[in-house]
């Protein structure tokens, strides 16, 4: 009966901390939704690199002004509405001197040959998007293969050893539906879901918290005098 009632208190608390989690995703939300509506804001130069952090650059919107360098672009395995494809990945130096790999859009499959879309190697641009923090690593269960060419996430530091582009920004871009029109890539496809099914597991919890409970009351009405 003792354990009973420990696990009530504890389903209970579990359920509470998964109230909590909702109001900081709920949060978290409305303020990724602020950042992609805001007007854009200068990308950050060096000087401000070491502050940057998920819960306060995520998807900010931004803007950079200089010329694409003349390196290759790479091909980032991406899924989206449009089914499988490419990320295409193009480094920009800034007017301030400072490099920025800026992720030009999407392309599928089956037209991921340089000749189909725009070449921009070389020339001037002014990038507004979102700004993403370094996709590390690889994806799930993939590892990136520099020397092959295959990546599976946008690894800007990975990339940019890989090509020879020296010490880049930590973060890419994600260029917006204006500065890539299309049709190939196609910019402004940035894929912004959370998941969030706090309440659901809140209310798992609680109703656990419940039947401990009820079960512990039954077993106490049942015991010799409880009459």
């Amino acid at each position: 009966m003792s354990g009973l009632c420990l696990c009530a208190a504890l389903f209970a608390g579990l359920g509470l901390w998964q109230l909590e989690r909702r109001s900081w995703k709920l949060d978290l939300i409305a303020r990724v939704e602020a950042r992609i509506h805001a007007p854009p804001v200068a990308a950050p130069g060096p000087a401000a690199w070491g502050g940057i952090g998920a819960a306060s650059d995520e998807y900010r919107r931004v803007a950079l002004q200089g010329r694409y360098r003349d390196a290759p672009e790479t091909l980032v395995m991406a899924v989206t509405e449009r089914g499988p494809g490419f990320w295409v990945l193009a480094p920009l130096l800034s007017d301030s001197g400072f490099t920025v790999m800026v992720n030009r859009g999407f392309v599928p499959e089956a037209e991921r040959a340089p000749a189909l879309r725009r070449e921009v190697a070389g020339e001037p641009a002014r990038v507004v998007g979102l700004m993403r923090l370094s996709e590390p690593g690889g994806g799930f269960l993939r590892a990136n293969d520099p020397a092959g060419g295959r990546w599976y996430s946008r690894d800007v530091a990975a990339i940019a050893a890989a090509h020879g582009l020296g010490t880049v920004a930590p973060y890419f871009i994600d260029a917006d539906a204006a500065t890539e029109p299309g049709p190939l890539p196609q910019g402004g496809m940035t894929q912004v879901a959370f998941r969030n099914a706090h309440l659901v597991y809140a209310l798992t919890w609680f109703c656990l918290a419940l039947m401990s409970a009820g079960a512990a009351l039954f077993l106490i009405r049942r015991e010799p005098g409880a009459d």
